[in-house]
């Protein structure tokens, strides 16, 4: 069992790297797409305010299935030609962006109003007041949520599995398929290295608000 299970270690690791590759992608673009929408939810504009409340609901209350089915199926019938890998890295991003804005949006609350009174004082502007100001402290802050995101976004890269990504869920399904004897084994092998991913960042989430707590 132990020489099968080692045969289907570079079919593993195949199904471990795109799932990384997701979950990096996905979670930068996240990141970049929620802090401008955060940005945009404290906006004095009403329109960029009204928009980003507008995306917020709509994307963190479309099941993430419904998500990927357009991406996947629809998209293409429009004419949009990509790979698969793409119109995935698509679907986390715009389905994790909302979370990231809420995180950051709570963090940004947290700051002191006086910070971007003072800020608007000497002249400086909303964006540049945000940008220089209040962003940097809200990141701060909200790290330790912005991880459990992430966390949350390394298990929603299985959902590519069903729709024509080869990742570490679709991965698993096909050897568990190829290889009854050994169900069980490669089950824990999956569960395993999600493990290698969450768990460490779960362990720097801590780390993080630790020192935060400390350094207030």
């Amino acid at each position: 069992m132990v020489e099968q299970l080692w045969s289907l270690m570079p079919e593993f690791w195949e199904g471990f790297r795109v799932t990384l590759l997701l979950l990096v992608v996905s979670g930068i673009t996240a990141l970049i797409i929620g802090t401008l929408i955060a940005a945009m939810r404290v906006s004095p504009v009403p329109v960029l305010s009204w928009f980003a409340a507008f995306w917020t609901e709509i994307a963190r209350n479309t099941p993430l299935t419904l998500v990927f089915f357009f991406t996947a199926f629809v998209l293409p019938m429009l004419g949009l030609r990509v790979p698969y890998l793409l119109l995935a890295f698509v679907a986390l991003s715009y389905y994790t962006s909302p979370f990231v804005a809420e995180a950051l949006r709570s963090g940004i609350n947290g700051v002191p109003v006086g910070q971007a009174e003072a800020a608007r004082s000497i002249g400086l502007g909303f964006g540049t007041t945000v940008t220089l100001v209040v962003l940097p402290q809200a990141f701060r802050m909200t790290v330790p949520p912005l991880i459990n995101v992430f966390i949350a976004l390394t298990k929603n890269t299985s959902v590519a599995g069903g729709f024509f990504v080869v990742e570490l869920f679709a991965t698993t399904r096909q050897l568990a398929n190829d290889n009854g004897n050994i169900v069980i084994p490669i089950l824990l092998i999956a569960a395993a290295l999600y493990l290698v991913i969450t768990v460490p960042l779960g362990f720097a989430a801590g780390i993080i608000e630790k020192r935060w707590v400390m350094s207030r």
